[in-house]
């Protein structure tokens, strides 16, 4: 029987943590307001705003400031980025993918991809003013 009391023990710390951690983020969930969450419905992107659409389906892996992040795979960089000063590479890359980076092609309109290069070499620390257009995007498309 005294086996059983340290196995006991150590079962009523697991659970006593896992009460705490999974209290903590509900309240975290709680107070997060679930409007900031952008979903699409369907197959295809819904949001149309180069921001919106940066937040739906590139945030998650290069992050909200575009600052990138590794892991268990690489994310670069998108802030200050020298290599978005050419517009085809950027709207090459969401059309097609690039290495990890899955293609967007199929999941958004030439309006979209224009929209969310645009807001990409327009924000996060970026200043390339020569806006993309759709007949741009077209053409690598």
């Amino acid at each position: 029987m005294k086996k059983d009391k340290p196995q006991t023990a150590w079962r009523l710390a697991q659970v006593a943590f896992f009460c705490l951690f999974a209290g903590t983020t509900l309240q975290a969930l709680a107070a997060s307001d679930a409007s900031d969450v952008p979903l699409s419905d369907g197959w295809r992107f819904a949001e149309q705003d180069g921001e919106s659409l940066y937040r739906a389906s590139c945030q998650g892996c290069h992050m909200a400031k575009g600052e990138g992040a590794a892991g268990a795979g690489r994310f670069p960089a998108l802030a200050d980025n020298p290599r978005l000063a050419s517009a085809a590479y950027p709207v090459y890359n969401v059309l097609h993918g690039l290495h990890g980076m899955p293609s967007f092609g199929k999941y958004m309109s030439d309006e979209q991809v224009a929209a969310v290069v645009n807001y990409t070499r327009t924000h996060l620390g970026n200043h390339y003013l020569d806006a993309v257009t759709t007949e741009d995007v077209k053409k690598l498309r």
